[in-house]
């Protein structure tokens, strides 16, 4: 089995369309339909999930995903975690508690908001497992094993958390990287980045945030994810260089 990464969703908070069929000027085209962000890795027969959105079993579905042997989140906010209630099905599956790694402040959220998941209640099972991360750790499965490296990033008043695979980086949500992070971040082979809009905003990159980032570290390829209603596919394939793509649900890479 190829390992192999997949944006799941790219779209921002709300997706495009919103639910009130409010899509702004995006063209009518299925790269520009986007469900909240969150993206899949498989290496071998290990399955990981980066964060749990509230489109999370038509993003599974669609992609033929159907096994889970671990969640990582990037930070407590609802886009990236209300999903969570989904995940139940792979605690019957694999018959034991699904491994869930984020930052003290993330675990300590999601306990809270979703104690169900994490401790008995009503004569309910807990289904996850939490897991405080430090600056690196791995995720095992038989002889497949996945090394992975955190880092703190500025996301508006709370620090979320991006994630460092070998040559792959996936950060979501931020608005400002430090120089310690960024020296981590040079000449990776994927840079998967926010790229909410094109004004600026007060908790994300926007696109000459983003686009003088990718500059900087000099990614092989970049990829610009969490995209607002006012960034079209086609409009941003047309002016971005080569090395430079927009997401859309569903692109994969291997690695």
């Amino acid at each position: 089995m190829k390992n192999k990464f997949t944006i799941l969703g790219c779209g921002s908070s709300l997706g495009s369309p919103w639910i009130t069929n409010y899509s702004a000027k995006l063209k009518k085209n299925a790269k520009n339909i986007r469900t909240r962000c969150c993206a899949h890795i498989q290496k071998g027969d290990l399955s990981i999930l980066i964060d749990t959105s509230p489109d999370i079993k038509h993003q599974f579905l669609s992609n033929n995903i159907k096994s889970l042997d671990a969640i990582i989140y990037t930070h407590e906010h609802a886009d990236q975690t209300v999903g969570i209630f989904e995940m139940r099905p792979f605690y019957w599956k694999n018959k034991k508690k699904i491994p869930v790694y984020g930052s003290s402040r993330t675990i300590k959220s999601l306990e809270s908001k979703y104690t169900f998941c994490f401790s008995p209640r009503h004569g309910y099972k807990p289904i996850m497992k939490a897991n405080i991360i430090k600056n690196s750790f791995k995720i095992r499965k038989k002889n497949h094993k996945l090394n992975i490296e955190s880092f703190d990033v500025m996301h508006g008043m709370i620090k979320a958390t991006g994630y460092l695979f070998d040559k792959i980086a996936y950060i979501s949500d931020c608005n400002g990287i430090s120089n310690k992070v960024s020296k981590k971040l040079m000449n990776l082979d994927f840079l998967i980045i926010d790229c909410l809009r094109k004004d600026k905003h007060p908790s994300h990159f926007n696109y000459e945030d983003a686009i003088n980032f990718i500059r900087l570290v000099k990614p092989k390829k970049a990829i610009l994810t969490n995209l607002h209603v006012d960034l079209d596919y086609f409009e941003l394939k047309k002016k971005l260089p080569k090395n430079i793509i927009p997401a859309y649900d569903g692109l994969n890479f291997n690695f």
